[in-house]
């Protein structure tokens, strides 16, 4: 079983804003696999269902972005998942060009305090992720802000692509393993013009 985590902030108010992006591909993926809701439990909305014939628990934790691992922890010891084979995250990226997505199998929270909480209620940094990437934030921006904006047209083009690619990357490392995905999906996506 795998424990697939979006990231993101509860309410209406951040709804599709940068921050949101990993709520946003959990959405898709409760939608093209028809992942019943199972409830609220530790702090997160999830769901139990099959995904490319393995069973996943779709999370979106509650907790607000900074406290994600309360959830992701609270649900891992729940459903007895191990976090370093079976837990996926999927999250923001301000390092990655909008609708850019990397795949990793580990790493830092690289300033990500999502990530962080997640990496220090674990107390493992092992877990794979993937990150969407949603533009470096403008100069004198303040970061919050900036996670917390919602997109332009010409950017939200790009994000569904990306969220659509991010929940397939899901399906391509539950039947062919992590490296086949990083292997597909680290290649930059070049934006075909129209």
């Amino acid at each position: 079983m795998y424990l697939i985590a979006g990231l993101g902030n509860p309410g209406k108010q951040y709804e599709h804003t940068r921050h949101n992006i990993g709520f946003d591909t959990v959405d898709v993926l409760v939608e093209e696999h028809q992942v019943p809701q199972s409830g609220v439990r530790c702090k997160g909305m999830y769901g139990k269902g099959m995904i490319a014939g393995e069973k996943v628990i779709l999370l979106k934790p509650l907790t607000y972005m900074n406290l994600s691992g309360e959830s992701v922890r609270g649900i891992a010891d729940y459903f007895k998942i191990d976090p370093e084979s079976q837990l996926i995250v999927i999250y923001d990226d301000i390092d990655l060009e909008p609708g850019q997505i990397r795949i990793r199998k580990k790493g830092s929270a690289g300033g990500h305090n999502g990530i962080k909480d997640i990496i220090a209620k674990l107390g493992t940094q092992n877990f794979i992720r993937i990150k969407i990437g949603v533009g470096a934030k403008p100069r004198g921006w303040d970061l919050a802000d900036h996670v917390l904006s919602r997109f332009s047209k010409e950017e939200r083009e790009l994000i569904d692509m990306a969220v659509s690619r991010a929940a397939t990357a899901v399906e391509k490392i539950l039947t062919d393993g992590v490296d086949a995905a990083m292997n597909e999906y680290n290649r930059k996506q070049v934006i075909e013009e129209e």
